[in-house]
């Protein structure tokens, strides 16, 4: 089962990963999409606890870049929030 919003999130996370300066955060966000691409499609979709993980993350990655790469790790998380608010739970 897809989950679209996670996909998306992923793909924004790989355009950042692309256009960003530094190579850790990069790195970390190319990382990022990989798992995110992989919960996108996995047979049982992630809990609260995983995407605030990765949120977390993303937030510090954002918070060291500027400019488009921190608007694009913002829309992936935008559509993380956005496959967070159908989620049972927290």
């Amino acid at each position: 089962m897809a989950r679209k919003e996670l996909a998306t999130a992923s793909d924004r996370l790989e355009s950042a990963a692309a256009n960003t300066g530094d190579d850790d955060a990069g790195e970390r966000l190319g990382e990022l999409a990989s798992q995110l691409e992989g919960l996108s499609t996995a047979d049982r979709g992630p809990d609260h606890g995983r995407l605030a993980r990765i949120q977390s993350a993303l937030n510090d990655l954002q918070s060291g870049d500027g400019g488009d790469v921190a608007e694009t790790i913002d829309e992936a998380d935008d559509a993380i929030n956005e496959y967070r608010s159908d989620l049972e739970g927290v």
